[in-house]
Parts: C-alpha cells; sequence; structure tokens
C-alpha cells in the first residue's frame, strides 16, 4: 500500500511540472491536437553514410544529393511533365545552386524568363518536400531573409480567390528587384536541408582522405544527426585526449596517405619538432620502404624527409605500444610486442608462431636492446610529448572531438536499426564473446556500454588515475583483437613495413563476419540491444565490399546492410565503386551505389551525379507514418501524458492557473 501511495506521489509531482508548461485545459489540449497531427505525417527521410576517410567532395556531393532523394522528388513533383535532361538540370541547381547560376549565366540570352522558369520549378519541389512536416518544423528551417516570402509560395492560401494572380506578383517581385539568384539559392538549400530528416554517420570520419576537418565543420552545421564512432575516429580521440600512442598512430596514418596537411594547415599542429627530429637521428638512413602514398608532386629532398619522419614517428609508435601492453596485462595483446623479438645482429625477428624472418630494414637507432627496446630515448620523448601538447591544445580539434562525444557513441538503436561500426565480437558458435575491461567481464550491448563509459571518462573524469586508464582504453579500442570497432587477430603494422613475406601481413576477421547470414545469430544480436528481430536491421561499415568480386552488401536476406563500399579512394581498385550509401524512408530501405566521384566543378558542368545503382533492401506493405518511428513512440508517451493532466483539472486535482475562471 506504501508503494502505492509512493507511486500516486511522484504521478502527482510530474502532474504539477507539466502543469507549468500547459497551465489551462485549453492549452494542454491545444497540444494534444498538435502532437496527434504529426503522428499521422509520413516518416522522415534517414540518410545513412559510412567510412568517408576524409573524402570532403564525395561526401559533401553525396550529402547535396541525398543518395538520390532529391532527384526522386524531382521525379514525383514532374513525372513526364520534365525531361531527363530537365530534371537532371535542376537536380544539379539545386546541389550546387551559385555554381550553376553562374554557368547559366554566361549561355541563357533570357535570364527573366530562366529566374522564372526556374522559380516556379523549385517552388513546386519545395512544396512536396516540406508537406511531410509540420508548418512549425518547416518554419525553423528556413533561411531568415526568405523565411516570410518562402512560407507564402509553398503554403495553400483559402482565402486568396486568386491563387495564380497572388503567387506571379510575388515571383515577379523577386525578379524586378534584383533578387531571383538570392532566392533561388535559399530555395535550392532548403530543398537540400528538408529532404533528409535524420543523418547518420556509421563512423570513419577521418585517416586516408584529405578533408575530414572540412567534413567535421559542415557536420558541426547539420540540422539533425548522430554518429556512431569508427577505429578510425577513436584514434583521433585518443590522440587529443593525450594518448601517446593515439597521437603517434594519427601522425604515422597522415604522413603515410600524404595528409600531414590535416595536422598543419587544417588543425595547426606544428610537425617541426619531428622532422628536425628525423632529418638528426635518420640522417644517413634512406628510409625507402617508408614511402607515401599520394600524387603530389614532391622534390627528391621533400620526399626524403617525408620518409624519414614516417620511420621515426613509426618507430616511436611501435615503443609506445609495447609500453601499453606491458601496463596493461589485460589486454591480452603481447603478441603485439615485437621490437624484442629482434635480433640486431642477424638483421631478423622472431614472431610468436615461432617463425623467424629477415627483416626489410634492420636500423633502429633509437633502440636500446641491451636494456628496453620500448623505452623512448630523451630526443624521442621530447618530440612526443611537444606533439600530444599540440593535439591537446588544438581549439578546433577539440571542437570537432566534442562533436563527436555530443553526438557519438559506439551504437545507436534508432527506429528498429541497429548502427554501429565494426562488429559484436563473437565466439565461433555465434555466442557473445566475453571480454575482459579492466576486471569487468562483459559481451554484447553490456560490453559496448562499458567502453563507452571510459571513452567519455578520458575527456571528462577528475580523477587522475581513471582517467589516464580511460585514455588508455582509447587505444586498444583502435586496435585490440575484441574491440568492437576493430574486429580482427591482430593489427599487422609491423610486418607490414618490416617483412617481405606477406603471409605475415593477414588480419584474421573475427567470427561475426562469417556468422551474419545466420539469422539465428543476427535475430540474437538485435534481440540483445532490445530490437524486434522480425523487423530490425543492422547497418553497420568497417570492412569495404568488394563489389567487383561480386560481394553483396545485403546479408541475411535483408538483415544486415554493410554500407562501406568504399568513399575513400585508397580503396577504389578493389571495391569497384566508391561507397554504399542508405536511404530509410516512409517507404522501406534502399541502397544506393555511388560511382567514383571527380570534381564539383566536373559534377556542375556536365551535370553529373554519382548514384549508380538503387536497389530495395525492403519496403514496407503501408506507408510509415511517425507514429511507427521511435520519435512517435515518444509523442504518444507525452499525449497520454496530457490526457491524465486534462483529467486532473477535471477532477479538481489540479487546479487550472490563468483561465480566468474562479479557483
Amino acid at each position: 500500500m506504501e508503494n502505492d501511495n509512493n507511486l500516486e506521489e511522484e504521478k502527482l509531482r510530474y502532474l504539477r511540472r507539466l502543469a507549468e508548461i500547459y497551465p489551462t485545459i485549453g492549452k494542454a489540449a491545444t497540444e494534444i491536437i498538435n502532437l496527434q497531427s504529426i503522428l499521422n505525417l509520413p516518416k522522415g527521410t534517414e540518410h545513412f553514410l559510412s567510412d568517408i576517410h576524409g573524402e570532403y567532395e564525395a561526401f559533401s556531393h553525396v550529402l547535396r544529393n541525398g543518395s538520390g532523394a532529391v532527384r526522386k522528388k524531382i521525379d514525383d513533383v514532374f513525372g513526364h511533365t520534365l525531361s531527363n535532361s530537365d530534371k537532371r538540370s535542376l537536380a544539379t541547381l539545386i546541389y550546387y545552386p551559385k555554381e550553376k547560376i553562374e554557368l547559366v549565366r554566361n549561355t541563357e540570352p533570357d535570364m527573366e524568363n530562366w529566374y522564372k522558369i526556374t522559380l516556379y520549378r523549385l517552388i513546386e519541389v519545395c512544396k512536396t518536400t516540406a508537406s511531410k512536416y509540420t508548418r512549425s518544423k518547416v518554419r525553423k528551417a528556413l533561411p531568415s531573409d526568405y523565411a516570410y516570402v518562402i512560407e507564402e509560395l509553398i503554403n495553400e492560401k483559402a482565402e486568396v480567390l486568386d491563387k495564380e494572380a497572388y503567387y506571379d506578383s510575388i515571383v515577379d517581385t523577386i525578379i524586378e528587384i534584383g533578387r531571383a539568384e538570392n532566392f533561388i539559392i535559399a530555395l535550392s538549400e532548403l530543398i537540400q536541408r528538408l529532404v533528409i530528416d535524420r543523418l547518420h554517420i556509421i563512423g570513419d570520419i577521418y585517416d586516408r582522405g584529405p578533408g575530414p576537418h572540412f567534413i567535421m565543420d559542415t557536420l558541426m552545421e547539420y540540422h539533425s544527426l548522430d554518429i556512431q564512432w569508427g577505429n578510425h575516429d577513436i584514434v583521433w580521440m585518443g590522440a587529443a585526449a593525450g594518448q601517446k600512442a593515439c597521437v603517434a598512430t594519427v601522425i604515422r596514418n597522415s604522413i603515410r596517405y600524404d595528409n600531414l596537411d590535416i595536422l598543419e594547415d587544417g588543425y595547426g599542429i606544428n610537425m617541426m619538432p619531428l622532422a628536425a627530429f628525423a632529418m638528426q637521428v635518420y640522417e644517413e638512413d634512406p628510409c625507402e620502404k617508408f614511402s607515401i602514398k599520394g600524387e603530389h608532386a614532391y622534390s627528391d629532398a621533400e620526399r626524403v624527409l617525408s620518409r624519414r619522419m614516417h620511420k621515426a614517428i613509426a618507430v616511436m609508435q611501435f615503443k609506445l605500444e609495447g609500453q601499453l601492453i606491458r601496463k596493461h596485462p589485460d589486454y591480452e595483446m603481447e603478441d603485439r610486442m615485437l621490437l624484442h623479438r629482434i635480433d640486431p645482429e642477424k638483421g631478423t625477428i622472431t614472431l610468436p608462431d615461432g617463425n623467424e624472418y629477415p627483416l626489410t630494414d634492420a636500423n633502429f637507432p633509437t633502440v636500446d636492446w641491451g636494456n628496453d627496446p620500448y623505452a623512448l630515448s630523451p630526443e624521442e620523448e621530447t618530440v612526443i610529448e611537444r606533439l600530444t601538447a599540440s593535439f591537446r591544445n588544438c581549439e578546433k580539434l577539440q571542437r570537432h572531438m566534442q562533436l563527436l562525444l555530443d553526438q557519438g557513441g559506439l551504437y545507436k538503436t534508432y527506429n528498429g536499426n541497429l548502427l554501429f561500426h565494426g562488429s559484436v565480437p563473437l565466439n565461433e558458435d555465434g555466442t557473445l564473446k566475453e571480454v575482459v575491461i579492466y576486471g569487468h567481464r562483459r559481451s554484447g550491448k553490456s560490453l559496448y556500454d562499458l567502453l563507452e563509459s571510459y571513452v567519455r571518462r578520458a575527456f571528462f573524469s577528475m580523477n587522475k588515475a581513471e582517467k589516464d586508464k580511460s585514455r588508455d582504453i582509447l587505444w586498444y579500442i583502435w586496435t585490440a583483437p575484441n574491440s568492437p570497432l576493430f574486429g580482427k587477430d591482430k593489427m599487422t603494422t609491423f610486418e607490414r613495413y618490416f617483412i617481405e613475406d606477406k603471409k605475415t601481413h593477414k588480419e584474421k576477421k573475427n567470427s561475426y563476419y562469417e556468422l551474419i547470414e545466420n539469422e539465428n545469430v543476427v535475430n540474437m544480436l538485435l534481440t540483445e540491444f532490445g530490437l524486434d528481430p522480425e523487423n530490425g536491421h543492422i547497418i553497420n561499415g568497417h570492412v569495404p565490399v568488394h563489389q567487383s568480386e561480386g560481394e553483396n552488401p545485403v546479408k541475411c536476406g535483408g538483415k544486415v546492410v554493410v554500407i562501406d563500399g568504399g568513399f575513400s579512394k585508397a580503396y577504389h581498385s578493389v571495391t569497384g565503386i566508391a561507397g554504399y550509401t542508405l536511404i530509410y524512408n516512409s517507404y522501406g530501405l534502399m541502397l544506393t551505389a555511388h560511382e567514383p566521384f571527380t570534381t564539383a566543378e566536373r559534377a556542375v558542368a556536365e551535370e553529373q551525379d554519382i548514384v549508380s545503382n538503387r536497389v530495395a533492401v525492403r519496403y514496407t506493405s503501408r506507408r510509415q507514418h511517425v507514429k511507427d518511428t521511435d520519435n512517435g513512440k515518444a509523442i504518444e508517451n507525452r499525449i497520454n501524458e496530457l490526457r491524465e493532466l486534462l483529467d486532473a483539472y477535471r477532477d479538481g486535482v489540479i487546479r487550472e492557473v490563468g483561465s480566468g475562471r474562479m479557483r
């Protein structure tokens, strides 16, 4: 009985708080009507991208075209009343309004007529795009300069008798006062924004490509998104948090893929300490095994400097990693401590499997073979300290990492789908693999939750010891066999640099990748994360889909969709395409394959798009509405609470405030 009374008190306390927001029967009733109307709107379109790897231009183009969603809206509006050529031209205008207008101005003899035709077409597309949202939501998306006029043009005005003349007068005035081009740009950008309701980034924004900082700038301004961290994002987060092995890894990757300008120009991190050290210590070493991957035309001196910096930071990385593994034996990664396995006299290494291999490069001037091969030399210590301080003190990098923390996580469940970057650790029999993290034995969802809590502690904990070990776990997530974001038995970075035999370069994938065609396993995973296995999907990236070899990104009868098709140019030769993306609209899930992107200039001039193929993953038997979504369930809960508030008002349990009634 006491528990029942406590529950009633809690409920009444909550209703009183709700009454502060809706102080009258009228206000509560109006909100119920508004929320009920939202439930019956079509579900908003979700857009899924993965493994962008710094390819800003391709990312920007896919974001602008909504993976074909913009072109579909144009088809919906105009059907066969516009030619394919006109539709393509209109789509290009919406993607790149400023650039397209500039081209048209150079070739179109009657710009006034073009303005008028274009404005009417954009208004029609805008009307259809806005129709699945409330007026309030559309109003918030409108550009402030033209908010009133656009609202007039896209909303039907029942009180106007001669609608055609009314709208004609508005359009004529826009052209007459010289604002047509600005208005076209505003409408195009509004369509881009409204066509996608929610953006999901399924990991790996960073590394390989030249523009991750530009991608992060774009995401900071995006209206609605979430990010599932990838292993390449996590290692950058570790570097920003001051984890030295992560700092060394980020720098090594940047040098290897010819992207030091991301650090130097994008984030203002000074590489001079590393350059000066490398030139001095490796002065007589050609470092030929440390060539960089890129197309820049460097001088011979620049190439030599890059190779020496590359080797210098790689050696520091291997030392720092060895220190971490020795510090945390519970990581169970002793097989990745390789420096002490080198015989410097013979120039060979004996790997943990007992096999001995000749080294392609046996010059290690900073390694103390007699005492501790993993100890940094005093000069290396100074270099890594200065570089780590630069990462921690870079305001722009810290802002970008804050976005990853605010909008990101290791996984997300959203509208019945499970989103994560890598793979859930599984045993060979399909059961969840137990992993020990600092004495905590975890598997499945609880493993993800524990690791994510440590990621956040790495940035926010006030306890130094807790913060230090949380920083270290960021490196573990990047590279450990039991990490959900890595999912392989080892990362063979050392072998790829120093051992010719390619058998030593192999990295065996986690059992997850063999078992995602097993429906029982997939259903178990969906249930583990609280989703309905009958209707749910797993959407993840991390391992490129080799379409050129016949691999299918859709697994397990459509229950699993792998959308890493290789945005990165480094993958194009093996994947055969330039990435997969996914659209989830009110009609179902649609997978899109993309052709390699050239340049924005060519896309505008030749009206090229990079959407090459769209395949339905699942069509729904009926069109989905907001009430079918997670947000819809939250709205229904709010409606039920407001109904209870109405009952409380009507029963006299809570009194109205400011209604003008006697109290």
